[in-house]
């Protein structure tokens, strides 16, 4: 008999699985004796009190063996030339994931992507950390695998509902990711390893039929007759038709948004939010979510400790956003005139930092007047306005505006600045006069809320680098609830979270192969 219980250990004796028999077997009403083998299938910290424990999901077999392990694998079928053309612009999670389905249904997807590819991609990174030059079509946001692929490999998601999570994890198991993401609560893969991964899942899709093409901004659309869509256009005027066109540009294809404006493509201001990134030492989170004293060593059994933070004030969410435990703070600007950061860790999460985003939710009733785009126009002002404050007039450079958290609060320069993640460099700047006031009053109160959820958290060290303001996409691409199709033009796939339906890698890969699958209904129907 195969059963499946659940139990709690001591840290100690997370991987002892002496220590699991007893538990298991009284809660699986057995004798330890008829346990013949457990295996892990989910494991989570429960970090409520002192002390610290772990939640264990075991698969037991009693009085038999479990059944072997099976490692992951792709499987999709050779698509033909003849095979119906799907047109997926943006390479990102939605984009892949959506190529990814298409062949597995029979369709010969083409993906465009203006970016570079993810080994081309690394070396741009360079000149935008050391000399502060963005270059716009190849950076943390633009190239394969989006902006998730620098922002740590988070892969915690809340949308269970949306469709299968297991299999996003195991698509991403089968291309090189670590298989400790099957079993943990919180699982992500890290900047330095997902760079393979992407690279891993592109010659997947090229192995079967598929292509993808790099350098490939698409600067206009191609329209039928009846205005349905027929395709697409890039910057030297070549033209690529499909069936369909799958629209999977990610948060930062503010020129697509523009495109789509100027052809008279509905779209629909929605709420975002803004704000900073904060950052505070982290053997400091790991004692408060740890529940130990400063300067004690956090225990090697225990990851760098995460946390997550969320009040309402005055009607608008504040809360953290993408938190990266031991991770780094990085210039993600996509312009030269404007700075922008985020935050990325590497799988180890061994960075002595700990960082996240702490914003400030935006309605589009918060904003003035009617157009559309104004929340763009809106995260552009708040990054020209810190580009100004980092960087005076020098038309170069991502140095970042900062000021301690105790000083924020308190309405006062910083006059120096603690240690930092942030290569680019710090320049003390007045953080709460740069932010909108309805931002900063709403920013103070839940601060001090947070401060008093965790004790410390408010210390001198605490730092505040500006700004967060990609948090999401303040514009919503509309579709039909059924076909997924734009309801004014047929055969155009908004996707994922540039186009308002996805908040994160795995949601945006859940869209993705939906759309895929509405993309191949359509195909069908039309026969």
């Amino acid at each position: 008999m195969i059963e499946t219980v659940d139990i709690v250990v001591a840290v100690e004796n997370r991987n002892e699985q002496s220590a699991w028999l007893k538990p298991a077997a009284r809660k699986l009403k057995c004798h330890p004796k008829a346990i013949r083998e457990m295996r892990v299938v989910k494991e989570s910290i429960d970090a409520r009190k002192s002390p610290v424990k772990f939640q264990l999901r075991l698969l037991v077999g009693i009085n038999e063996g479990l059944p072997a392990e099976v490692a992951p694998r792709y499987e999709a079928p050779q698509v033909g030339d003849d095979a119906p053309v799907v047109v997926i612009v943006g390479c990102g999670p939605a984009g892949m994931f959506a190529a990814l389905r298409c062949l597995e249904l029979g369709l010969k997807p083409i993906v465009v992507e203006r970016g570079k590819d993810a080994s081309a991609r690394r070396f741009d990174l360079a000149p935008l950390l050391r000399k502060g030059t963005v270059i716009e079509d190849s950076n943390y946001c633009f190239g394969e695998g989006g902006a998730g692929t620098y922002s740590d490999g988070k892969l915690y998601t809340r949308a269970t509902k949306r469709g299968p999570v297991k299999q996003v994890y195991e698509t991403l198991v089968a291309h090189g990711a670590p298989t400790e993401i099957l079993v943990d609560a919180h699982p992500h893969i890290g900047s330095n390893l997902l760079p393979k991964v992407v690279m891993a899942m592109r010659e997947s899709i090229r192995e079967r039929g598929g292509e993808v093409r790099f350098g490939w901004k698409v600067t206009d659309l191609l329209r039928a007759a009846d205005g349905s869509m027929e395709g697409v256009v890039n910057q030297e005027g070549e033209e690529l038709l499909g069936a369909a066109v799958i629209l999977a540009t990610g948060h930062s294809a503010r020129d697509v948004l523009a495109m789509l404006q100027k052809e008279n493509i509905a779209m629909e201001a929605k709420a975002f939010a803004v704000g900073v990134r904060i950052e505070h030492p982290q053997p400091l989170i790991d004692s408060i979510q740890y529940h130990y004293q400063q300067g004690q060593e956090r225990p090697r059994e225990l990851p760098a400790a995460r946390y997550a933070l969320a009040c309402e004030v005055d009607g608008r969410g504040v809360h953290s956003f993408c938190m990266c435990p031991g991770g780094f703070i990085v210039p993600a600007a996509t312009e030269n005139d404007e700075v922008v950061v985020n935050g990325m860790s590497l799988a180890r999460r061994d960075s002595p930092f700990a960082n996240t985003g702490m914003v400030v939710g935006v309605d589009p009733s918060d904003i003035p007047g009617e157009d559309v785009l104004r929340g763009l126009a809106f995260q552009k002002e708040l990054e020209r306005a810190a580009k100004k404050a980092g960087n005076g007039d020098n038309e170069l450079g991502q140095i970042a505006p900062a000021q301690r958290v105790v000083d924020f609060l308190a309405g006062r320069l910083s006059k120096d600045l603690p240690e930092t993640s942030y290569f680019p460099g710090l320049k003390s700047a007045r953080l709460d006069q740069i932010l909108p006031d309805f931002i900063t009053r709403r920013m103070k109160v839940g601060l001090k809320k947070f401060g008093n959820r965790m004790r410390g958290y408010l210390i001198e060290d605490a730092l505040m680098i500006g700004f967060e303001t990609r948090t999401s996409c303040p514009v919503r691409v509309p579709r039909e609830d059924e076909t997924l199709e734009h309801p004014d033009v047929a055969k155009l796939y908004p996707c994922g979270e540039g186009a308002g339906y996805a908040g994160g890698i795995v949601s945006a890969a859940l869209d993705g192969m939906k759309v895929a699958e509405a993309v191949a209904a359509r195909i069908e129907r039309d026969k």
